[in-house]
């Protein structure tokens, strides 16, 4: 569907917006998320997912209009004026390609990141995922390192979850274990998974300490909880964590089991020069 758009230079000059639920950002948007639901990763209200945009992409589907402020609970001036797709707080991820404009907001940050302004969404009064200032904190330090990475996921990918329940969370260690799983991990996450205790979620400091994980991981665990992702698109971010969580799938079927075969380092740096990665500094002999 299209919006009639008033031009100003004559009675009958319109111009049609195209209906924002078109954009190709949006469509992939709704496709990931009910993706994530149906591999059941994001159970219930659980997970939500951010996505950073140009102004020009934006500009094509909303007029600008603020609909209402919302203050964010945290600063971060590098993302001031800055555009994000981002999922609801209490949100069912199985509702959103039935309700996209009450389950997903478009909102662009002002007052040095302390203050939301909702361009789109939200319809019923709600407002982004309570994991915002952690996404946001994440977007900032990843943007430091890839000016590409647009996209941050969180999950509750079941078998990463019950692998920090009898797994040593030494970062090398787990890395290792998920890279020796499966042949393609190590040229998906060449630069490994970060690892960080349980910590209370919904809070600035789980936020500060993934970003801090961000600096040397797009992958971060959260014991006993998920983990989060980042990268350039949806596309590459899911297949981050659906790499990583099928080498932890495999693990906890064999962790039990007398180990025969094994992935050697020497294997791995094949890898390594054959796709053109690099192994993180150290993880490998």
């Amino acid at each position: 569907f299209t919006i009639p758009l008033f031009t100003g230079n004559g009675c009958n000059d319109f111009l049609p917006i195209p209906g924002i639920l078109t954009a190709p950002w949006m469509v992939e948007m709704i496709r990931t998320v009910t993706n994530m639901y149906d591999h059941g990763w994001d159970e219930r209200n659980g997970g939500n997912v951010s996505l950073l945009l140009e102004e020009s992409q934006v500009n094509d589907y909303v007029d600008g209009a603020v609909l209402r402020e919302i203050p964010t609970g945290f600063s971060c001036p590098e993302l001031d004026g800055k555009y994000f797709l981002v999922t609801g707080t209490g949100k069912y991820f199985k509702n959103v390609q039935y309700a996209p404009e009450i389950n997903l907001g478009l909102v662009r940050l002002t007052d040095g990141g302390e203050t939301a302004q909702l361009l789109w969404g939200f319809a019923d009064g709600g407002k982004f995922t309570s994991e915002f200032p952690a996404h946001m904190m994440s977007h900032a330090e990843r943007l430091k390192v890839d000016p590409q990475n647009r996209v941050v996921m969180h999950c509750h990918p079941a078998n990463l979850l019950a692998m920090t329940y009898v797994h040593s969370l030494d970062e090398k260690a787990f890395t290792r274990t998920l890279w020796q799983m499966c042949t393609e991990c190590i040229v998906v996450f060449p630069d490994g998974v970060n690892v960080l205790p349980w910590i209370l979620c919904g809070t600035n400091e789980i936020g500060e300490a993934t970003a801090e994980k961000m600096r040397t991981a797009r992958l971060v665990v959260w014991a006993q909880h998920g983990i989060y992702g980042a990268g350039k698109d949806l596309d590459e971010t899911f297949g981050l964590i659906e790499t990583a969580e099928k080498a932890a799938e495999i693990y906890m079927k064999i962790a039990h089991l007398p180990l025969v075969n094994t992935s050697t380092d020497e294997q791995m740096h094949q890898l390594e020069a054959h796709f053109g990665v690099k192994a993180r500094e150290g993880y490998l002999s």
